[in-house]
């Protein structure tokens, strides 16, 4: 116990304790820290439909699965929603309980002692605690550097049957895009490498349908395994694979996250399914969203604040956690949501106020954001 409090003493020293925080979502405040990029969530218009909808199909929801889905007695919602996903990506999807638990049962399962796992050096933890679990050797190549990437498969391709590369499509802190075209191509130029690609913070945003960079760049059928979650832009809960039969088959199999995990309720499922239908045609937003993003993330490299993002996630990197609690404590007393990054989840270093936009925002409240950032910083 006294190494736990002196962890903890750490922890608050370096700026870099947490704690929940009271519930702020009637609060009036603007959120600017949500991963509801089309605003959906909250939606009280678009709840009241469905419910409806739903008061007509059935005057029983189904909230509990009650079992895993291999168990459960109920599996009409999810072959639905996988259905849905299916059609729209013209390949076979497989429903999971959440992002995480798509990384970490995936990656663990369709890879081994012989594989070798080539990842970005920025991708989220849950694609790392995956890794970790499947045993398998694994090297990191420098954030975005496609050229260090090729030198890596270059010098291990005939020490291991098969190499999966992993990035992700927008990456969550930074905002940037990895080169989906190029990384394609590698695997194309190189038998016996695979391409896994998390699409959490595309999906919904970009794409004539909002499927994610993958439809944006035409590259679905290129990509091995595409990894969408359903809790960001999809405002409901769960996560995806999109892949081929094969491996779809082999994952109902051996992803034990899908095995030995009660599955989300149904209801949630129709509730995906409905928002789903709805971010098909939400071209406009996503241009409005697109637009509010590009004007902030002008507005930090006017003011030498420069970053890489080119997405809704644009972080004001501080590079101190300290300072970065304390801007993000003036913004809360202004008006707004906007929570400080610390490490663990960014290097040490690089602290910042990630800002996460979504397409409710109109220009003015973007207008006044900078006004008052102008001020604190």
């Amino acid at each position: 116990m006294n190494n736990i409090r002196e962890q903890i003493d750490t922890l608050r020293r370096n700026g870099n304790y947490r704690t929940l925080r009271p519930d702020l979502a009637h609060s009036g405040l603007i959120d600017l820290s949500s991963n509801d990029y089309l605003g959906l969530a909250n939606n009280k218009s678009l709840l009241d439909k469905f419910l409806q909808d739903q008061k007509k199909r059935s005057a029983n929801p189904i909230m509990s699965s009650s079992a895993s889905r291999l168990l459960s007695l109920h599996q009409q919602s999810y072959i639905n929603l996988e259905q849905l996903l299916s059609n729209l990506y013209k390949r076979e999807s497989l429903v999971f309980n959440s992002g995480y638990h798509a990384n970490s049962g995936i990656i663990p399962a369709i890879c081994n002692k012989n594989t070798l796992i080539v990842c970005d050096k920025l991708v989220h933890a849950s694609i790392i605690d995956g890794i970790i679990l499947s045993r398998a050797k694994f090297v990191r190549f420098k954030h975005n550097d496609l050229n260090h990437l090729q030198d890596i498969i270059k010098k291990n391709k005939t020490e291991y049957s098969d190499i999966l590369i992993i990035t992700e499509s927008v990456f969550s802190m930074d905002g940037d895009f990895c080169n989906l075209q190029e990384l394609v191509d590698i695997k194309k130029n190189n038998p016996g490498v695979r391409l896994y690609v998390d699409e959490a913070h595309g999906f919904g945003v970009y794409g004539n349908k909002g499927l994610g960079l993958c439809e944006y760049f035409c590259v679905i059928d290129d990509i091995d395994y595409i990894i969408g979650t359903l809790g960001k832009a999809g405002a409901s809960v769960g996560a995806f694979v999109i892949t081929d039969n094969d491996n779809k088959n082999f994952l109902i199999n051996t992803a034990r996250s899908f095995i030995f995990s009660t599955m989300i309720p149904p209801f949630n499922c129709e509730w995906s399914q409905f928002i789903i239908k709805h971010i098909i045609d939400m071209n406009n937003e996503r241009e409005h969203l697109h637009h509010i993003s590009r004007k902030l993330n002008k507005f930090f490299i006017s003011i030498g604040f420069p970053s890489n993002s080119n997405s809704q996630i644009v972080p004001l990197i501080l590079k101190d956690a300290h300072k970065a609690i304390s801007i993000s404590q003036q913004l809360l007393d202004m008006g707004y949501i906007a929570l400080p990054i610390r490490t663990p989840t960014v290097p040490i270093g690089t602290e910042r106020i990630r800002f996460s936009l979504n397409s409710n925002i109109p220009d003015e409240t973007i207008d006044r954001l900078i006004t008052d950032l102008g001020t604190l910083l």
